[in-house]
């Protein structure tokens, strides 16, 4: 397993980490916690070592879930554990608040649910546009100088939002969706953050399970999987992106001996992340992995992929339409 380095922590950290989203249920079809806390032992088992949640991933169900798979683990100084705060909801209808009061409050409930001490990179889930930056910046330094985090991170920040919160306290992680059909960052962010050592964490390397290479024309989704509000996957859209993947994956195994889910994370790492969130709910999920590491793309394999992209995908979207509402008033 590659690793890097973070900043105000030790434990080098996987390039790979545990996204558990899914975990959590919600948007996701449910959940299944044994099956989750055995998904979570084999992801450590497998040396990745960063283990991302948020409050919002089922109302606190992964955390929970995180929590109880770290106890029953051990080890807790081995494991660097990403939780969010900023998000609120009511009636399970998400909203965002980054107010101090409202920082204050969930860093004590997700010490709790993920039973530990301290967390180590913590981070802003969405920006709130109806509490000064300064506000928020100033309660995440006092809980970083309190010990209760050891790192700072913002995450779906644009550049000048991380400017602006950097006037206060340190970015130390920066993380936004990022794969092979969400490229936005490309022309900002990822500038941004090298210049700025802020290391960044990407989510979404397989944009929604569309480069898994698993997807088909019949594939449906149930329940409350968000899959169906998304426009990439609305009927010509969805042809289209699929008809990407399959030149994609053609790609991969002619030219690697490797699929399309396997080029699509290692894309993610070659192109400048310094750690690709992979989201799993279950361990075979996590059998992926050992093809993503040992090999790489250079500049020659790069300009092939984007020429592809370019002949396949005419009508892009991006991942827009998951971002949560602002309130009304504060």
């Amino acid at each position: 397993m590659e690793t890097t380095k973070l900043h105000n922590i030790d434990l080098p950290a996987s390039r790979i980490g545990l996204g558990t989203w899914a975990i959590g249920g919600w948007m996701w079809g449910g959940t299944d916690e044994k099956e989750s806390i055995k998904t979570i032992h084999k992801a450590l088992d497998k040396g990745v070592n960063v283990i991302d949640t948020a409050p919002v991933y089922g109302f606190g169900t992964s955390e929970k879930i995180v929590g109880d798979a770290l106890k029953q683990y051990g080890n807790r100084d081995k494991v660097i554990v990403t939780t969010k705060v900023g998000l609120d909801w009511l009636n399970d209808k998400v909203f965002r608040n980054a107010s101090w009061k409202r920082v204050r409050q969930e860093v004590e409930d997700s010490l709790r649910r993920l039973q530990t001490d301290y967390i180590d990179v913590y981070m802003i889930h969405w920006p709130d546009p109806l509490v000064p930056f300064k506000e928020t910046a100033e309660v995440m330094d006092n809980l970083m100088k309190e010990g209760k985090i050891r790192s700072i991170a913002v995450s779906n920040y644009d550049e000048k939002q991380m400017e602006i919160f950097s006037h206060t306290a340190p970015i130390h992680v920066a993380e936004p969706p990022y794969n092979m059909f969400e490229r936005e960052i490309e022309k900002d962010i990822i500038p941004h953050c090298k210049n700025n050592d802020i290391k960044l964490f990407t989510y979404g390397a397989i944009c929604r399970g569309l480069l898994s290479g698993k997807m088909t024309p019949e594939t449906t989704f149930q329940g409350d999987d968000l899959r169906k509000a998304d426009p990439k996957f609305q009927k010509e859209r969805y042809e289209m992106y699929l008809n990407a993947v399959k030149t994609l994956d053609e790609f991969a195994k002619e030219h690697f001996n490797k699929n399309v889910i396997h080029l699509a994370l290692r894309w993610v790492l070659d192109k400048g992340a310094d750690l690709a969130l992979w989201g799993s709910r279950r361990p075979d999920q996590l059998e992926v992995l050992d093809e993503v590491m040992g090999w790489n793309l250079d500049d020659n394999d790069m300009a092939a992929i984007d020429n592809l992209l370019d002949e396949t995908i005419d009508n892009p979207v991006g991942p827009e339409f998951m971002a949560p509402p602002t309130r009304d008033k504060v």
